[in-house]
């Protein structure tokens, strides 16, 4: 018998399909790519931190610490929630961002940008931190908090007299002039309302909250950007999305009228001609009976009426719905120290 001495063919090994692909390959990509985003990331992050004047950085663990692992809430927002710290040296109020906000190249920009703002009627920002996938904050404390507690308070507390909301009203205005006025860039911060004015123990007023401010250069003279604000604080513009700082101007008239009225500008536990306070506002300009707005659990405020009327005229100019009628902050901080008067024949009928 002879044997069979031709060579073997081995059969050829088939391809892997997708499916039978060894899973150690697809392990290996999926690490290849989340550890260069993570390169990228802190990449980004080494970049700004060699960035001039950018403030303090902190670990994820300091500030755990300094808050007491997050117990004490101050604030909630749309973008995050506050909470009330303790460097050793100063208090803080904390601002932990809700995560997926934004990218973290886009959320050390913002820092930056809010770094280099220096104004005693600004909320300043003491540091930032950007660790272990946490964004957030470190502001200076704010002892009084937010500006709605102090004018919509009904029985509960006393109402501000009217030197004290004048204070105020001066405070954010000249707040919002450094922004719109005074930088190398236009700030629009489009979302003041009374949660984001901030007082102090002696009620010296701050503008806080930069998460939606829009930057806008000096040759530009509007901008288009997607819609953002808080319902009932918006400038009619926003509709069509092409703005300038003057929506900040309309938001501005809006605070304004609350502090005087001390009531929000839509409450519906009013009655129903009464609902929406800049549409009261309209009806009582128009028929001289601007007096019935003012503070009803206020007689210091009473006692000054005729500053107080005074005061409505200047927001009926904030709330022009034609944004180029509308006065300059810097006009606004004119008014309210008594170098200059309100515009004359203002448009009763287009406020809104």
């Amino acid at each position: 018998m002879i044997s069979d001495l031709s060579p073997r063919v081995q059969p050829l090994a088939r391809p892997y399909s997708p499916s039978q692909r060894p899973r150690h390959t697809i392990w290996s990509s999926i690490f290849a790519i989340i550890r260069c985003k993570q390169n990228e990331e802190e990449a980004d992050e080494d970049e700004f931190s060699d960035l001039p004047g950018m403030p303090a950085r902190f670990t994820f663990q300091s500030l755990q610490v300094a808050t007491k692992d997050f117990s004490s809430k101050i604030g909630e927002g749309g973008f995050g929630s506050v909470f009330k710290g303790d460097l050793g040296n100063r208090l803080v109020a904390v601002k932990h961002l809700h995560q997926a906000v934004q990218g973290t190249k886009e959320f050390l920009a913002e820092v930056q940008t809010i770094g280099s703002l220096h104004h005693i009627n600004l909320v300043r920002l003491i540091g930032f931190c950007t660790d272990k996938s946490n964004m957030l904050l470190v502001y200076e404390y704010m002892s009084k908090g937010s500006l709605d507690k102090w004018i919509y308070c009904g029985d509960n507390k006393a109402p501000l007299e009217w030197h004290t909301r004048c204070k105020i009203i001066t405070n954010v205005a000249k707040g919002l002039s450094y922004l719109h006025e005074d930088c190398r860039q236009r700030i629009a911060h489009l979302d003041i309302k009374p949660q984001n004015i901030l007082l102090d123990d002696n009620f010296n007023a701050k503008v806080a909250d930069f998460g939606l401010s829009k930057l806008i250069e000096r040759d530009q003279s509007s901008v288009i950007t997607r819609m953002r604000g808080t319902p009932g604080y918006m400038a009619p513009e926003w509709l069509t999305s092409k703005i300038t700082e003057k929506v900040d101007v309309y938001s501005f008239g809006i605070v304004l009228m609350e502090i005087i009225c001390g009531r929000k500008n839509l409450d519906y536990s009013q009655p129903e001609d009464s609902i929406q306070l800049i549409s009261l506002l309209q009806d009582k300009a128009k028929n001289g009976k601007l007096e019935e707005m003012i503070d009803r659990n206020s007689e210091d405020m009473r006692i000054h009426k005729e500053e107080v009327i005074e005061m409505m005229n200047l927001a009926i100019w904030c709330l022009q719905s034609d944004s180029s009628r509308r006065p300059a902050m810097s006009l606004v901080v004119k008014v309210m120290e008594g170098e200059r008067q309100v515009e004359p024949n203002l448009e009763i009928t287009s406020l809104i």
